[in-house]
């Protein structure tokens, strides 16, 4: 179907293909983007810059969150389709059952009808002795018994299979449900994709006019001035925490690419999955969900490898270093690197995997 073949073109489209958008007019989502901390000299086309792309990586992290959302209505919807399969099949069997014994309610119902007798004192009344009473009250417990047994098991077939039609048609409506929630958030994000496809146009084209000084001051240096990786981790505990920082400055120099989770470019969101992958620990895809999930930790109780979130909307993270540092994919035209804490933008919160 339509919604489970875009589910499996989107990982690879946002990524893939978007440069070659013509450039058109802002769109209306997201709303003015976050401030950006930056150099008191940067230029007015440095400034357009950092919105424009602050902008993108907005959209980017909502797609993102709208395909997490996505996945668990379209697994939602699976489950509920199984559902109903199974009411439905129960429905059939307990609906097999009514119409076997039917015909032997018919009968029974028949025969009351036309005023038949089957009791113990019709047998005296009818018997000529007492070989033929006693032979007469036998057969009537053997029929009495057969007849309230059939008639027990017809009950219990018409009850379950009420419960079951009830049981299929919640089920199926359920189904419905959920396929109709997974059409909204399915359209949803082909927006956003759309508006992500505009916003990267405009960022690569507003870098593109910026002077080589300017792309030199954005792009910034690797680690900040006496960094040394080597002496920063000696003496911390190892755990999974510290080997997804680990990983995550093997990939200092990497270029930012919206949608990408390495291994040689990346956003910010997908450098943390790829950081925490390599130690075999899987985090969910968008900066927002990364932040509410994990164990909460207060600012000043930060540890390396604790995944930190920046603005009101969580739209940015990164993994702390130590020392106030931070190692994050910052956004296009500069390269994953190692800043101050509070280059990342206005704190959010942290979480520890």
């Amino acid at each position: 179907m339509a919604l489970q073949r875009f589910k499996r073109s989107l990982g690879g489209a946002v990524a893939v293909g978007l440069f070659a958008v013509a450039l058109v007019g802002v769109p209306a989502g997201p709303a003015a983007a976050d401030p950006v901390a930056l150099p008191g000299n940067a230029s007015d086309a440095v400034q357009k810059l950092t919105e424009l792309a602050r902008q993108s990586e907005q959209l980017n992290e909502a797609i993102h969150n709208a395909q997490i959302d996505l996945d668990q209505k379209v697994g939602a919807q699976k489950d509920a389709e199984a559902r109903q399969a199974a009411d439905q099949r129960a429905l059939d069997a307990a609906k097999g059952i009514v119409a076997e014994y039917q015909p032997v309610i018919d009968k029974v119902a028949a025969a009351n009808y036309q005023g038949a007798r089957t009791t113990r004192l019709f047998a005296v009344l009818t018997s000529d002795s007492p070989q033929q009473l006693l032979d007469q009250m036998s057969a009537i417990d053997v029929i009495s018994n057969k007849t309230t047994t059939q008639v027990d098991t017809f009950r219990v077939a018409i009850n379950a299979a009420a419960g079951a039609e009830k049981a299929s048609r919640a089920s199926a409506d359920a189904a419905r449900n959920v396929v109709e929630q997974a059409k909204a958030v399915s359209a949803d994000l082909q927006k956003k994709q759309s508006e992500l496809q505009i916003a990267i146009a405009q960022v690569t084209a507003a870098w593109a006019q910026l002077s080589p000084g300017d792309q030199a001051m954005l792009a910034g240096a690797a680690f900040p001035p006496g960094f040394d990786p080597s002496v920063l981790l000696q003496g911390l505990p190892a755990g999974t925490g510290l080997g997804a920082l680990q990983a995550a400055l093997t990939r200092v120099g990497d270029s930012y690419v919206w949608g990408a989770t390495g291994p040689n470019s990346f956003d910010c969101s997908g450098l943390v999955v790829w950081a925490y992958q390599q130690v075999g620990k899987t985090l969910p895809r968008s900066s927002q969900a990364q932040m509410a999930a994990g164990t909460p930790v207060p600012r000043d109780q930060l540890q390396p490898g604790d995944v930190i979130g920046f603005y009101e909307d969580a739209s940015h993270v990164g993994i702390y270093v130590g020392n106030g540092l931070l190692i994050h994919a910052s956004t296009f035209g500069v390269p994953v690197a190692v800043v101050p804490l509070d280059r990342g933008g206005p704190f959010y919160g942290a979480r520890r995997y």
